[in-house]
């Protein structure tokens, strides 16, 4: 039976003062086909690499309600849609 994501809840979940319900995404390579991103929970700065086809990248950022990051290091800058 395939999990179904837990919707988000309305409180804030903080961890050593982060707030663990907030979800990165950092785009390092986007090509016609797949997107090569970094994926963070509660910490910007600490992710995982992921590989996903373009079709299941755009649903994984919307079932996460994902925070975009610009490539640059710093705050997290949300990134209009028609750029992704």
């Amino acid at each position: 039976m395939p999990l179904s994501p837990s919707p988000p809840s309305s409180r804030a979940i903080f961890l050593d003062g982060v707030d663990v319900t907030r979800k990165y995404v950092r785009i390092t390579d986007a090509g016609d086909d797949f997107v090569e991103f970094d994926f963070a929970i509660g910490w910007p700065d600490l992710s995982v690499e992921l590989v996903l086809p373009r079709a299941a990248f755009e649903e994984f950022c919307a079932r996460n309600a994902v925070t975009f990051l610009d490539s640059g290091a710093g705050e997290p800058t949300p990134k209009d849609e028609e750029e992704t």
